[in-house]
């Protein structure tokens, strides 16, 4: 999650030395096997900046073709005390630099009693000894470690209902993903951890069972994101859990040997882990098909997002991996997944290096019907910017668009793009916080606490930074790690709620002054799985047309609302809205009025002839 140099052995090679330069994994080997495994990518990465270069000029070129729009600054307030939040994670700190301690943990929206208001659901650690023995699992020991979950009422104040919902958890936990996995219109809740991951089926009455063991969901190792993904397109809901790292708790020191010097050890020294895809059986149990399907590399996942990104109807899966190469899991339609990072584009930078991938959106912020994606990553790295050229490959935008220089010298960890002004265009929301909590002594110019980052989009390819006007949380250095977006107050501006790493959750309720128009989409399946996850949404107006994907993931360690947002700039009707469900079945609504939060459900394929179609 951090970047410390590799210095190459005394009697490393030229071509190992490369290697080593751009980031390919450096351990010693046979030299005819190392050259054979390497020397390609060193003449792949090589060229990767003179193509970057000549892309990001084209990327100047076309922009500029368009002019901007005025950057109006966001306006957010802070309610977390006034409404009745009163979480604080616990990352159990110790002198031994656990790297589990830098994590932090992730945040959930959903309405999981169906009553239209969001609620919040946040993840909490556990106490960790100093040192731990080695072989164990952390597990809570109190209330003070308790996950919770904060039920939003009619007067939009907040009450805590963990114990009454049955969801303190048990172990050191960090992500959550949010999903009806039995299509009973309750939405049921997945919490990743060190050790084991739990699975709670919402029962429809306010309460909520541990129904791990029989799912056979526990998985086993260190678990970060998770997805809730509808695979082989059967109208259930499977789980794809990212793992980050072989780890646990040796006592291994990293960082110089003086007092304050000691670091949290870089994840090049841990071996890398596949991620687990279970298929949801439809009986209640859930199985093991990562080898089955195709997603069994290797990597060091953190964030995971889906999209449709080759514009072929089957949903795809990008992994933000940490200081290795990015995945991109394109679907085949045959029910396997092939890894096609490198050859789309997105496995490396502009410049052909790796960087320390943590949270990710796969969302089309230039409205021109890809889907593009957005990869955090550390100071002194630049957030990844990749526009989707079409064709199944990426450019690397960071620099047309100006993201790379307005994130330089910052690090970030949960990302969104939402349209805060509703004006058609989403822009970018960004929790910031270095993982260290002393790189100031190595890195002055970098920050362990950091303001959250908001940029704007101009309509013309790039973003303007106006975190400075839109809001004290903007203003508030914090060791930034979740971030779960949603309507928390149903007024059609989006809000978002922030967790940190030993610190308190932050909800920001927007506030901006518009007199844009908008809509909220609640897409209900029934051929395909209840939540319409992975359904494709094309809304038009007089401004033009946009996409969304209806999806709880992305980020970092956290479960966004399942509704789908749009904003219509000054249209008061959307032209015509199409929804392209999971499915197979295409469904139009022509002159929908904005301004309302708008329940869809799925029509049966014969329904409605002449606006329904099967692929």
């Amino acid at each position: 999650m951090y970047t410390f140099p590799l210095a190459p052995h005394k009697n490393t090679s030229a071509s190992e030395a490369a290697c080593i330069s751009i980031g390919f994994p450096y351990a010693p080997r046979p030299i005819a096997v190392w050259r054979n495994a390497c020397l390609p990518l060193v003449f792949l990465f090589l060229l990767l900046p003179f193509v970057a270069s000549a892309q990001t000029s084209a990327n100047h070129v076309d922009s500029a073709k368009v002019p901007s729009v005025a950057a109006v600054p966001g306006n957010f307030t802070d309610i977390t005390e006034k409404s009745g939040i009163h979480f604080r994670h616990k990352a159990s700190h110790t002198s031994m630099k656990y790297l589990l301690e830098t994590m932090g943990s992730g945040v959930g929206l959903l309405d999981y009693d169906n009553d239209g208001r969001l609620d919040i659901f946040f993840v909490n650690g556990a106490p960790i000894h100093d040192p731990q023995p080695l072989g164990s699992i952390p597990e809570k020991t109190g209330p003070e470690y308790w996950n919770r979950m904060y039920h939003q009422k009619k007067d939009g104040t907040f009450e805590d209902v963990t114990e009454k919902a049955g969801l303190q958890g048990s172990g050191y936990d960090m992500g959550v993903a949010v999903g009806d996995y039995d299509n009973d219109g309750h939405e049921d809740i997945y919490v990743t951890g060190y050790g084991h991951n739990t699975l709670y089926h919402n029962n429809g009455n306010g309460t909520f069972t541990d129904v791990t063991k029989q799912a056979g969901v526990a998985a086993s190792g260190w678990s970060t994101s998770a997805l809730w993904i509808d695979l082989d397109n059967d109208g259930k809901l499977d789980l794809v859990v990212g793992r980050y790292l072989n780890w646990d708790f040796k006592d291994i020191w990293c960082g110089e040997r003086q007092p304050g010097y000691r670091a949290y050890c870089h994840p090049d020294i841990f071996g890398a882990v596949t991620m687990i895809a279970y298929h949801n059986d439809g009986n209640g149990h859930f199985s093991d098909w990562t080898d089955k399907l195709g997603l069994n590399k290797p990597g060091k996942a953190l964030g995971l997002a889906m999209a449709d990104y080759d514009g072929d109807g089957k949903m795809d899966i990008f992994v933000a991996n940490d200081s290795m190469l990015q995945f991109l899991y394109r679907n085949k339609g045959n029910g396997t997944f092939e890894e096609t990072g490198l050859y789309a584009a997105v496995a490396v930078d502009g410049d052909g290096r790796t960087y320390a991938g943590m949270g990710v959106d796969f969302e089309d912020y230039n409205n021109d019907g890809r889907p593009d994606l957005l990869i955090t990553n550390l100071a002194n790295q630049k957030y990844a910017l990749y526009s989707n050229n079409g064709d199944g490959s990426f450019t690397y935008s960071s620099y047309a668009s100006r993201i790379g220089g307005m994130t330089l010298l910052h690090s970030g960890m949960g990302a969104h793009f939402l349209d805060y002004d509703n004006d058609g265009y989403r822009d970018l929301l960004v929790a910031q916080g270095h993982v260290l909590d002393n790189i100031r002594l190595t890195q002055p110019q970098a920050h362990y606490r950091e303001p959250p980052l908001l940029a704007h989009n101009d309509h013309n390819g790039t973003f303007t930074n106006v975190s400075s006007a839109s809001g004290a949380i903007f203003h508030t250095p914090i060791a930034g790690r979740g971030l779960a977006i949603g309507d928390i107050n149903n007024d059609g501006r989006p809000d978002f709620v922030i967790s940190t790493n030993d610190g308190p959750g932050y909800v920001e309720i927007n506030n901006t002054p518009t007199r844009n128009h908008w809509l909220l989409l609640n897409l209900v399946g029934h051929t395909s799985n209840r939540d319409g996850i992975g359904a494709i949404v094309k809304l038009t107006t007089s401004h033009g047309t946009q996409y969304a994907t209806c999806t709880t993931g992305g980020s970092y360690l956290s479960s966004s609302d399942k509704r789908v947002p749009f904003g219509l700039d000054t249209d008061a009707v959307a032209q015509q809205i199409e929804i392209d469900w999971p499915s197979g079945i295409v469904q139009k609504l022509m002159n929908v009025r904005a301004d309302q939060i708008l329940r869809i459900d799925e029509p049966a394929p014969s329904a409605q002839p002449g606006s329904l179609k099967a692929k």
